[in-house]
């Protein structure tokens, strides 16, 4: 038996001898630059082995009943995180399929709208975060996720930032409880914001709605006096 070690430790991987398919993986991961380093293993099994010189290769075998199997380390599933992915508009439902048949775990939360046609009612289904999925993988993986067909990016400020698992789990619940699903706002009356944009950026207040308008609160606390503004809401994000 050849044992390969991956120098990335993703995986170790048992091959007998007389496994030509994963032999030719082996050459192919070397071609792509991933480092392979190969041990012999003595086993009561006779098998004709061939060798490069450096020993970290395998060309060719003789036995026609070898298997391979493949241990995950311990931690390894420690690099699965939960990442929100962009994608192209009405693409959210192709999106998660095809993730799905790449073997990334996919999540697209469905919210059920009772729609009026000509001749009847009917329930519809419709991503509850419109342009999102989300999508459970390690960051090395990521190039494979962007490939994926509908997908415009991986969220995040500079890269691809993680969710977290509670965050995540509570949307699952909501998802699996069967109770009615709607969107919410994210900024609400009451939330401390920071303007970003505009002329008012760098400006922090709270949300305040006032004739239909959405507008931000200014306090000097030391006279107990305030002011508003109207903003609009593209221009602010939650303050940190």
């Amino acid at each position: 038996m050849a044992v390969f070690f991956l120098s990335n430790s993703a995986a170790i991987i048992g091959i007998s001898a007389g496994t030509k398919v994963l032999a030719s993986l082996v050459v192919s991961m070397r071609n792509k630059g991933t480092i392979v380093r190969c041990e012999r293993v003595t086993k009561s099994v006779e098998h004709t082995h061939s060798w490069d010189p450096e020993g970290e290769a395998m060309l060719n075998a003789s036995s026609s009943d070898s298997t391979a199997t493949v241990s995950t380390p311990s931690g390894l599933c420690a690099d699965l995180r939960w990442y929100a992915i962009s994608t192209r508009s009405r693409h959210e439902k192709m999106v998660r399929d095809r993730l799905a048949g790449i073997g990334v775990e996919p999540f697209l939360p469905l919210t059920r709208t009772l729609n009026q046609w000509s001749d009847r009612k009917v329930w519809t289904e419709s991503p509850l975060f419109s342009g999102y999925c989300f999508a459970r993988f390690a960051l090395t993986n990521s190039h494979a996720v962007l490939q994926t067909p509908g997908i415009v990016r991986i969220v995040g400020s500079v890269m691809p930032e993680p969710i977290p698992d509670e965050e995540l789990e509570a949307i699952m619940k909501l998802a699996q409880s069967a109770r009615s699903l709607e969107r919410h706002d994210y900024l609400t009356e009451g939330t401390w914001v920071e303007v970003v944009r505009g002329p008012l950026a760098g400006l922090r207040g709270q949300l305040l709605r006032k004739a239909s308008h959405d507008c931000l609160v200014i306090r000097v606390h030391l006279i107990q006096q305030a002011a508003t503004v109207h903003i609009d809401m593209s221009e602010v994000i939650l303050a940190q």
